[in-house]
């Protein structure tokens, strides 16, 4: 991939990757992009940027039972980062990656899984302030029952959230849940509980995130989660 694409990836993304996959276009050209399938429990790689690695979105991977074999590998633009991921999502090893990175990041790595014929089993847009949370997510039937799992999960800690999820593949209207904050729960409860979400996604483990209290720092600002299978 030479420089010249990567600067117009990184124009798409900075002007709203999930944004633009949210939309109704987006929708119909993410039908041949997002897979159904699902298997065993696969190799997982956790790609975060310098901003998540801080926080607590590993812990919820972490406590999952899929949190032990993970990998955790950082993101960037760079050419390294880029001939390295294409290359382990073409080594024809099946693999899960899944992460929450900045839009720039999230651009790269979901068209370069394109490129290598990987499937998109869940792509997320995340809004956080100090006192809530905002998700839009694009899930296909390999994600099925995540997120509203992720919502009961949220609504159960007291942490405040609004929630919609669309899905591919399906009739049924969006998903639309919200909740008010109802007491002092930590404001990054909801990284916890997506990095748990996307840790065990397609199994049939039905545990909870770790309760997160407040941090010194809370993790705000906009983020791209994703699933892929390779």
């Amino acid at each position: 991939m030479n420089i010249e694409r990567r600067t117009v990836l990184k124009g798409l993304a900075l002007s709203g990757l999930a944004g633009v996959a949210m939309s109704s276009s987006g929708l119909s050209m993410a039908n041949s992009v997002l897979g159904t399938r699902t298997g065993l429990a696969l190799p997982t790689l956790v790609l975060v940027n310098n901003e998540v690695a801080e926080s607590v979105f590993l812990q919820g991977v972490a406590a999952s039972l899929a949190g032990k074999q993970v990998k955790v590998q950082h993101t960037d633009l760079g050419l390294d980062f880029i001939q390295g991921f294409d290359k382990r999502l073409r080594s024809g090893q099946p693999q899960r990656i899944i992460g929450l990175v900045d839009d720039a990041s999230a651009a790269l790595i979901v068209d370069l899984a394109r490129s290598a014929g990987a499937r998109v089993q869940w792509l997320g847009q995340h809004h956080a302030t100090t006192g809530t949370s905002q998700h839009r997510l694009l899930s296909a039937e390999a994600a099925s029952g995540c997120a509203p799992r992720m919502g009961l999960s949220l609504n159960a800690c007291g942490t405040g959230f609004s929630l919609t999820e669309h899905r591919l593949h399906g009739l049924q209207p969006p998903l639309q849940v919200s909740a008010a904050a109802r007491n002092n729960v930590g404001s990054d409860q909801w990284a916890a509980t997506l990095g748990y979400t996307l840790a065990t996604l397609g199994s049939s483990h039905d545990g909870q995130p770790p309760l997160i209290t407040r941090q010194p720092s809370s993790l705000t600002g906009n983020f791209v989660s994703f699933s892929i299978q390779a």
